[in-house]
Order: C-alpha cells, then structure tokens, then sequence
C-alpha cells in the first residue's frame, strides 16, 4: 500500500531529496464503501503495521452549535496527534467534511467556514489522516483533490462471503445441520460488519436457551434483521 511506503519513506522524500517546497507534510487517504465492508478494521490494521496509535474522532463530540467551537475542538486534536504521532481516523467524514452549501442564513456560512477550516487544517496536518465515508458523492470536492490515497471498499463476493461465514463461528459453537454456509454466501449479500452482526444475533439466541448450537432459523432470523436494516427483504 502506497500509505505504508510513504509512512516508511515519506521523511527522506522531504528531506534528503529536498521536495518539502512541492509536496506538503503529511498523508491523507479516504476510505469509501457501503457500511461494514472493513474500513474501520483497516485503519486498526494500519496502526498495528506502522506502530502508530490510531485516534477515531468521534464526530458527534467534536461539533458545536457554538461558532467557532467545532473549530477549536478539532485544533485541540490535530494538535495533539501531531505531538504524539497518532494516527487520525474520521469516521463518517461526510458529517464533518461535507459540500459547502450557498449561503442563505447565518448556519450555512457558518458550516462553510468549519468546512474551509478543516480543509485548510487536513492539509497541513503532517499526520496520516483517513477518512472514511459510506457516500463519497457527499464530500466537498475540495478534499477529495487533496487525498494521495482513495481507496473503495466493496461489498464482498460470493467466493470473500463464504470466507467470512467460515471464519465468524468459533470452534465453540455447533452449526445446525441445515445450514449450508455457502449457499448462504451466495444467496445473501451482505458485507462483513453484518455477517459478524448476524453471527454475534445467533450466537445470543443460542445462549439464551442455554445451548452452543446455532439452529438455521436463528441464522435466518439474523439475517432478516441486517436485511431490514437496508430496506431489503427476503
């Protein structure tokens, strides 16, 4: 990945061949895909490759109704990444990093100067930042010109499916008879945060009536339940 090459070799390219008047500190990549295909998990990776703490902001405590106060939250963390070499992970970047709008009341010039805020901030940054989004199509397109990495993560194929049911159940639990997990993979796609979701949903059922054994209708019951959550039925 283009990312772990810059983290090893981004300094020297700065330095040692003198391009820090060209290139700015710093790296920004985004992460876009439908939700649980495996950005967040990705970025963990990355900080367990590089060594670096990875710090997620939780958007929903960064923004203020107050003017000015978003501003000065996120300062206090780009400030504090930069001090201790973390890794920043934003995710949901829409809410935060979302189009400017045409200014029409107070609100919207305000959301406009957060929005130029953090572009003019991410690109000074001489951190790995990383976004991660489900709606690409939402962000200013003043940050996306700015990322060197813009990587997408689709929902898993059929052969990756039937990787992921294989590997979600522990030794620990019996899977009904009837449940056959590659006609499973092929029938239902969905992405790996639901296939966990589903398997965590039948495991508790099986729990609940004081057994390991995961019968097919708990599994279908679960699988409704992450189809229900988009707009899908089976």
């Amino acid at each position: 990945m283009f990312l772990l090459a810059w983290q090893e070799h981004g300094q020297k390219l700065i330095d040692d061949l003198n391009m820090k008047r060209t290139i700015q500190p710093g790296y920004r990549a985004l992460f876009y895909g439908p939700s649980g295909t495996g950005k967040t998990i990705t970025a963990s990776l990355i900080g367990k490759k590089t060594g670096m703490p990875v710090y997620r902001v939780d958007i929903s405590q960064m923004v203020s109704k107050y003017i000015g106060e978003t501003e000065k939250n996120l300062e206090k963390i780009f400030n504090a990444a930069e001090e201790h070499n973390w890794i920043l992970f934003f995710d949901e970047a829409d809410a935060l990093f979302g189009k400017r709008t045409s200014i029409g009341t107070s609100n919207d010039k305000h959301a406009n100067q957060e929005t130029a805020y953090l572009l003019q901030r991410i690109e000074t940054c001489t951190n790995i930042v990383i976004l991660a989004t489900n709606l690409k199509k939402n962000l200013d397109e003043a940050f996306t010109r700015r990322f060197q990495s813009i990587i997408y993560f689709p929902v898993p194929d059929k052969k990756e499916r039937k990787r992921l049911w294989e590997g979600v159940f522990t030794e620990d639990v019996v899977l009904d008879d009837e449940i056959n997990l590659e006609e499973v993979a092929q029938k239902y796609d969905i992405a790996g945060g639901s296939i966990v979701n589903v398997a965590r949903f039948s495991t508790l059922m099986a729990l609940s009536g004081d057994t390991a054994f995961i019968s097919k209708d708990s599994l279908m019951e679960g699988i409704k339940r992450e189809h229900a959550k988009l707009g899908r039925t089976i």
